[in-house]
């Protein structure tokens, strides 16, 4: 059996869905509805984020979470939903591009996992004006929280 593409798993046609958790999960996560949403959603959003604005991706999951009248968003499925949609965009090389660079992890930091690994999330950010300073092993964004972009209730 082939390999999936990259545009293949974001098209995965299924829907989100919103799954009651155990009161030991719902304890430490703030509630029993815990949604579990699409790479499309993601990739939806991630392409709301205009030039020289940011987004991280727990501020994608509480919304999303809201949305779909949840408590909380699963956060692994997110990460893995992210690069998913950050990948497939390259693999489409500039047709339909979603600006994946703008979305950073939680604290503003870059992915590690986006198509050229760090030193690509670096480049297409400071291309677009933004500051990135490293912190250990970790880089991250300059005051990313004065250019994050806030996302709309539809």
């Amino acid at each position: 059996m082939a390999k999936k593409t990259w545009s293949e798993k974001l098209n995965n046609g299924r829907t989100p869905e919103v799954k009651e958790v155990p009161p030991e999960a719902a304890a430490a996560m703030g509630g029993a509805r815990m949604l579990v949403a699409t790479p499309l959603c993601y990739d939806a959003l991630m392409k709301c984020v205009p030039r020289g604005k940011v987004i991280t991706t727990d501020r994608i999951n509480a919304y999303l979470a809201k949305k779909h009248n949840a408590d909380w968003t699963c956060p692994l499925t997110a990460g893995i939903f992210v690069n998913i949609a950050a990948n497939a965009s390259a693999e489409r090389r500039g047709e339909n591009e979603t600006p994946y660079w703008r979305t950073l992890k939680k604290g503003g930091e870059l992915n590690e996992k986006f198509p050229g690994g760090i030193d690509g999330h670096q480049h297409l950010l400071e291309k677009e004006g933004h500051k990135v300073f490293q912190k250990g092993k970790r880089s991250f964004v300059s005051d990313f929280e004065k250019v994050l972009h806030e996302l709309k209730s539809r």
